[in-house]
């Protein structure tokens, strides 16, 4: 750990010594700390000095803004930003897409090292972190104040996930959970209750009905597990919560090696490799769309465009319970950098205030599936209108009290989410012991966590 450490210090220094900084500095900012997708970076050095001014009071502020969103998704995104340009003179958003949110994390990573940084972008749960412990991201209260934002319509789970020592540093907006989703055609042809299953162990019993074999292969599944590349650590984080374990403890301690831990990473592997139910695939929305498989588990911020795709009535439900309910949050929110202007910060905060407000959070979910931020949205004439023509977009929104922050091995831990989702990979598809694998996992998690906690002692103390 000693060579990770030294490079983040290196990396920092550089930062601290190139023309870019000085270049900032000549406008009286402090310069933002580099990150990288593989390590946390030390927190920068405070500013001495307000950011400069970019304009004269009463001109247009131009803003870009990073996004992340592709397919109808994306349309999505900039139809918002469409109707924030529409709405007033005061401040145009230029949307610029960058990627997937790994493809814009790394962007943003590159730009702070170069000084070509956004004014507002879009970071998932597990890049947000590591972008505060750099210092690279802006505390919001004060610009929400001045935005007349007001967070307590906010929905509690949602907004305190970007909270740290009760400050905000990131706003929910494209916020999920996983579902349960189900081909309602093959359910009814199995004979099956028009319901999501209860438990694991009463789908255990319908799957059978639901496989089809061409001799020894299985041609269609029950289920199909995403890959490591495709978030299966983050749909598993609920199934550990169902057995009774967890990745982690909030003091980052690392729990991958808890008897229910394991037990939960065994029904993983048994349901491919004993009951022969599920399979693993690299495109899920494809196999269940395609009829390969009757069921998955997959986020709720695709369900207008699975459902506008499919060829069959699509239904959904709450995640099966085994010992417990477990259901996790996750999706993406606003940040702002922090090395901007204040004009330029102020004008991005105007902007989420309007993409979050009661109107245009119901707008959002709607055209997308993810949940209402704002708790008011729910109670809008359209929203209820909604809700009752299109009771799938509601599973989301009642399954939200019973869910909760994800474990900080995931979403706090750079890479924790590939290091679990390999770890899943070598027990499913290798069939390696879930106890074996897990012991190398949760060792992998804790030196990762090292150079993380070492920065939230200089940030936190």
């Amino acid at each position: 750990m000693d060579q990770l450490k030294l490079t983040r210090r290196q990396m920092l220094r550089m930062m601290l010594a190139g023309g870019s900084v000085a270049a900032l500095a000549a406008c009286g900012t402090a310069p933002a700390a580099p990150t990288t997708p593989t390590d946390a970076p030390a927190a920068p050095a405070a500013a001495t000095t307000a950011p400069a001014q970019v304009s004269q009071t009463g001109s247009t502020v131009t803003i870009t803004y990073w996004g992340s969103f592709s397919g109808n998704l994306g349309e999505a995104e900039q139809a918002m930003v469409q109707r924030f340009n529409e709405s007033q003179s005061d401040i145009v958003v230029d949307y610029q897409f960058q990627g997937s949110y790994e493809e814009t994390a790394q962007k943003y990573t590159a730009g702070l090292q170069a000084n070509t940084i956004p004014d507002l972008i879009l970071l998932s749960d597990v890049w947000w972190f590591g972008f505060y412990v750099a210092g690279a991201i802006s505390e919001l209260d004060g610009l929400a104040q001045q935005a007349g934002l007001d967070f307590s319509d906010y929905e509690p789970v949602l907004l305190n996930e970007g909270n740290r020592q009760g400050k905000q540093f990131w706003i929910p907006f494209a916020r999920s959970t996983p579902l349960f989703y189900y081909n309602k055609d093959l359910w009814a042809e199995a004979g099956l209750p028009d319901r999501a299953p209860e438990t694991w162990a009463e789908f255990g019993e319908w799957a059978p009905q639901l496989i089809q074999r061409d001799g020894s292969t299985l041609t269609r599944s029950a289920f199909v597990h995403p890959d490591g590349a495709s978030y299966i650590a983050w749909l598993f984080q609920g199934v550990t919560w169902q057995h009774g374990g967890k990745y982690s403890n909030e003091d980052f301690t690392m729990t991958m090696t808890d008897e229910n831990t394991v037990r939960a990473a065994q029904f993983y592997q048994d349901t491919v490799r004993d009951m022969g139910w599920a399979t693993l695939g690299q495109d899920i929305n494809r196999d269940f769309l395609g009829g390969a498989a009757a069921a998955m588990m997959a986020s709720t911020g695709g369900l207008a465009g699975i459902t506008a795709n499919a060829t069959f009535p699509v239904g959904v439900g709450f995640l099966p319970k085994e010992a417990n309910f477990g259901c996790c949050t996750g999706g993406a929110g606003l940040a702002i950098p922090s090395g901007i202007p204040d004009e330029k910060k102020l004008a991005a905060m105007t902007y989420i205030a309007f993409a979050t407000n009661t109107e245009q959070a119901g707008t959002w979910a709607r055209d997308t599936g993810y949940m209402p931020v704002r708790i008011s949205t729910k109670q809008t004439p359209d929203m209820v209108a909604f809700f009752e023509a299109n009771p799938n977009f509601k599973t989301a929104v009642d399954q939200l009290p019973l869910t909760r922050a994800q474990d900080a091995a995931r979403v706090f831990v750079r890479n924790g989410d590939q290091i679990i989702g390999k770890g899943l990979e070598r027990i499913i598809v290798n069939g390696e012991v879930p106890a074996t694998v897990f012991a190398d996992i949760d060792a992998e998690l804790t030196r990762a966590a090292e150079p993380i906690l070492e920065d939230l002692r200089e940030v936190e103390g």
